[in-house]
């Protein structure tokens, strides 16, 4: 850490008013000591070694130690951003001591699970299919009102699918034709609702669900079928460890490291289940951090892919993946 100029990432400067900035490289040492001694670990948890273990209390050399809070604001406020920028840095300078390779790159990913309820998921397909159906009530419900304003000379058009924008200006037009004033309108048990009443309700609640369907699909995305309401960058997934033994979908992302010479030169985390869908992303990664490509990046079958492969060949690099059936097509005799 003494050899990294962290000037550029931290703050040194200390407050005109108020009580003075704790010192920030102090706390960066201690938290990435205490990440390397005992992986993940709590605030609360730091803020007690910084007290009891003797090793903490020699990274604070004279300064008292930081509360959880203290240590919480500068992971969010100034680590979250600049920490892979810190990672590079400290890599840079270890890999030239080193004398690190960095042509030949081992590839492996495993999913972690998130800290999101389990019975939380919400899947693209249902909300599609659920849209789908909602439109085919959407059709039945204008054919209704047309006979209503059949009168008028006007005619609401029925599609296959139905924009929100849409559904919204015939219901304003409705209730102009029909001289409905939703202000009015009758509400709770025992009460007789008009025609009009009931057709103007029924499209707003069709009209709110496309709204959370359009929601739901939108966060998922293009990539991903699903996600987490309590956390909704997490996707489900099987998990390695099944505590239940049920094949349960589980929310979870996809850890990916890149090692060289058994040190971690990239790391990456995704969404995607697979771990086709990683290996690109990571390897630009490295790119990204080193500047060059890896002659050799070696991955397990689960990487082996024909998009994969054209990358490899794109950028240069050997093609050190076994494809899926790689096994079952060489070694079988049938």
């Amino acid at each position: 850490m003494n050899h990294i100029d962290l000037s550029k990432y931290l703050t040194t400067e200390d407050r005109r008013t108020g009580r003075p900035r704790y010192e920030e490289e102090t706390l960066l040492k201690v938290i990435l000591f205490a990440f390397m001694e005992n992986g993940y670990e709590s605030l609360r948890k730091i803020e007690k070694l910084c007290k009891t273990d003797i090793r903490f209390m020699w990274l604070l050399q004279d300064n008292p130690p930081p509360s959880h809070s203290t240590i919480g604001n500068f992971m969010n406020n100034v680590l979250n951003r600049k920490i892979d920028e810190i990672f590079a840095d400290i890599n840079s300078y270890i890999f030239t001591v080193e004398n690190v390779d960095l042509n030949h790159v081992y590839i492996d990913g495993t999913k972690i699970e998130a800290n999101a309820n389990k019975y939380s998921w919400v899947w693209k397909k249902s909300c599609e299919k659920n849209r789908l159906k909602v439109f085919a009530r959407i059709t039945e419900l204008l054919g209704e009102m047309n006979e209503k304003i059949s009168s008028f000379c006007v005619k609401f058009g029925i599609r296959e699918e139905y924009a929100i924008e849409y559904l919204e200006q015939i219901q304003q037009q409705y209730v102009k034709l029909c001289g409905f004033d939703p202000e009015t309108a009758i509400r709770g048990r025992g009460h007789h609702k008009t025609i009009e009443q009931r057709h103007y309700d029924k499209l707003s609640e069709y009209i709110s669900r496309l709204k959370k369907y359009a929601e739901h699909i939108k966060i998922c995305g293009d990539e991903r079928n699903s996600y987490s309401k309590t956390d909704r960058d997490a996707t489900f997934m099987r998990m390695k460890k099944d505590y239940m033994g049920n094949d349960q979908l589980l929310p979870g992302y996809n850890i990916q490291l890149g090692v060289c010479d058994e040190y971690i030169a990239v790391f990456d985390v995704k969404q995607y289940a697979s771990d086709m869908e990683c290996f690109k992303p990571l390897i630009e990664k490295f790119n990204q951090i080193y500047e060059k490509y890896p002659e050799y990046p070696v991955a397990d079958a689960g990487y082996g892919s024909f998009n994969n492969y054209l990358y490899c060949e794109e950028h240069g690099m050997k093609k050190y993946m076994k494809f899926t059936m790689y096994e079952k097509e060489s070694k079988d005799k049938k």
